[in-house]
Parts: C-alpha cells; structure tokens; sequence
C-alpha cells in the first residue's frame, strides 16, 4: 500500500458520499414529478425545463433559511441530532459494490512507477459487508432520538418514541429474512454474494447439481418470501409510507423534526433518501445480481471492450462503469417502487404496524429461516 493507493481509495470514498448527496435532489425531484403523474397533477414545471432548476431554487432556500433553535431545547442533542441522522446511511452505502473492480496497470507519475492496483467501487471492503450495514444502519435510531429530545417539543418526543420503537420491532423481522440467503450464499461479502449469483440458475438437489438454463442464478429464485420480508421491513426502517408514523403529519406535526428548518432539515432528508438508496441496493445486491446482467460477467463485458479495441486500462475503466450504471439502473427501479407505494398505499394505524412487525414478518421470517436451513440440508445430501 502506498501513497498513491491511499490518496485514490480517499479520493473514491469522497466520490461516493458526493453520488449519494446529489442523488437525493434528484430522487425529489422524480418523487415530486411522479406523485404529480399519479394524482392527475403538474409537479413542479415553472422553474426550468421540467421543473428541473426547481432543485436549485429549493438548496438555495435551505442554504438561507433562517436558523432556529426552540428556547428550552438541549441545544448539543439539537444540533448534533441531524449529523447523526446522516452518517449511518452515508456509511452503509459506502460498503456496497457499486460496480465490478477496475484493474489498473502500472503507470509512470511524479517520476516514480505506481501499481498496478485493483480497485475496488466500494468506500471499503471489510468482508463481512452485511453485518457491517446493519450495524450502522441501526444508528439511525438514535440520532432520531436526539431530535425528539432535544427539541423539547412534545410532538418530536412522541414521533421519536415512535420511530424507537418501530425501528427494534421491524428490524428483529429484517435481520431474520436476511437468514435465508445467508445460508445459501454460506458468506457475508458482498463481492462473493455478487460472483455467486453469475450463470444459469445452479443447485443442488440430493447431491446432485442440476441447472435451469434459462433463469439466472439470482437469489430471488431460491428466497422469494425472504426478499418480500426483508423490502416491506425496510420501508418501515426507513419510516417510509405506509410506516412514516413518527412524522405523521395529522397527528404530530411533523414528529421528530418539528422544530427543525434549512440546513438541519436536508440533513434529515438526505439520512431518509440514503437509507431509501441503501435499502434499494441491498435488494439488488442480495436478490438481483448485483452489479450483473443475466448470463453476462464482468469478465464478458470486458472481452467485449477489449475486442473494440480498447487498452487494459481503458476497457477495465469502460467494464466498471458499465457494470455501476447496470446496479444503479437496479438501485433506480427499487427507489420508484418506494415512491410509488407512498402515493399509492395509506398510513397504517400505530396498532396496525406493530402487529404486522410482530405477529407477521418477524414468524414469518422464522419460518423462512427454518425452512431453509431444511431444505439446504436436504438438497445438498448432507
């Protein structure tokens, strides 16, 4: 490891924070354009073509409002609340493969001979990639926390009990349908979750390999309900609609951040968006090969660019581009279905949602668990 490696895995990691802060504009810009679409309204279409400058006009609006601290509140918690709520969803998404490994020949720079290296698009790589994103993720509680207590505001209190208490009932039931595919896999890297699912849909049945030409090998396929499980728990970690009962706004306000504007505020929902985005490329990453077209490896697109006649380097920079865009175009489609949901579905009661976290998801998630761990046994002829 030397210097020029540090600087560009440095470098990598600033990049990726950046892709995720400018992401949440965007995401509210398609949020706001299709909640329109499926009201039977405009959406934003006054500022710039689209509506699209309208992004500008609302950071501008941030950047100036004017600050405000509630007199009473606990003014460390106050402030320190929406710096939590950002870092979690940061993190975890740093730890996600967002393409396949770009592989870099030696190079003469500053009269010295760098590499070669092989870099990964990922912040970084600790091998046990899941665990590492629920562990953070979990954070998120707490800085929703903070916000409740430390507005002094009765309204935050109560959307911050309720956001305490949603996210340790559903995420029993998340980290449980998680089980299922862990088992499969037998790892927790990401990476090695990636290549598992390249080729034809493979597996074991009483010893024997058996294959289905025609589907991928992608983990929807071997755990359907622990993929449903593990997407309707995230929409409540997330404390998106139909779960957005800490900030429901008939009853609270706007819960936990009431007494939040500018600045603080956008931090608030940029940790909402990141968890949105995080949640969506665990889906893909878990479920739909990750960073891989069906039947098309890394290694064949790079063949590909190769024969195009491009350089190692050039067609290794070219396959991992590819290979972000296909994860993000995954990552995109997962995002619109949590748009979609929240102006399509009603908010559910606060009785309704703990009894689907308790009595629903999380014996359904045993029973996946269960269950596979049989039918691993059985189809492996162990």
């Amino acid at each position: 490891m030397d210097a020029m490696y540090i600087g560009i895995e440095i470098i990598k990691m600033v990049v990726i924070f950046l892709l995720m802060v400018q992401l949440v504009p965007i995401l509210v810009w398609i949020e706001r354009r299709g909640s329109a679409f499926i009201q039977n309204r405009f959406g934003p279409n006054r500022v710039g073509p689209l509506g699209l400058v309208q992004l500008l006009a609302d950071a501008v609006k941030f950047a100036f409002k004017e600050e405000f601290i509630p007199g009473g509140s606990y003014k460390f918690l106050f402030l320190l609340a929406p710096v939590v709520a950002l870092i979690p969803g940061v993190l975890a998404f740093a730890a996600i493969p967002l393409g396949a490994p770009f592989s870099l020949e030696p190079f003469e720079m500053f009269g010295n001979t760098w590499g070669p290296y092989d870099l990964k698009l990922q912040g970084y790589d600790y091998g046990i990639g899941i665990v590492f994103v629920l562990g953070v993720s979990s954070l998120a509680a707490y800085s929703l926390l903070m916000a409740g207590w430390g507005s002094a505001n009765k309204y935050s209190l109560f959307g911050a009990l309720r956001a305490s208490a949603q996210m340790i009932s559903y995420e029993l039931g998340l980290g449980l349908s998680l089980v299922g595919i862990l088992l499969l896999y037998g790892t927790f890297s990401f990476n090695e979750m990636i290549a598992i699912q390249d080729g034809p849909l493979t597996f074991m049945f009483m010893g024997k390999e058996t294959i289905i030409p025609f589907l991928p090998n992608w983990g929807i396929f071997y755990q359907p309900l622990g993929a449903i499980l593990f997407f309707v728990s995230v929409f409540a970690e997330s404390n998106r609609l139909p779960f957005d009962l800490p900030e429901a706004e008939a009853e609270l306000v706007a819960g936990y951040h009431t007494e939040y504007g500018g600045l603080k505020m956008n931090m608030f929902y940029i940790g909402e968006y990141g968890h949105m985005m995080v949640a969506s490329a665990l889906m893909a990453t878990f479920y739909f090969g990750g960073y891989n077209l069906p039947f098309v490896t890394p290694e064949a697109i790079n063949e590909m660019f190769t024969g195009m006649g491009f350089a190692f380097n050039g067609a290794s920079l070219m396959t991992t581009l590819v290979s972000h865009l296909i994860l993000m175009t995954k990552v995109f489609l997962f995002l619109w279905i949590f748009i979609w949901v929240r102006w399509t579905l009603p908010r559910f009661r606060y009785d309704q949602l703990m009894d689907l976290g308790w009595k629903t998801i999380l014996p359904w998630a045993l029973a996946n668990t269960v269950i596979t761990a049989f039918v691993v046994v059985l189809m492996r002829g162990a």
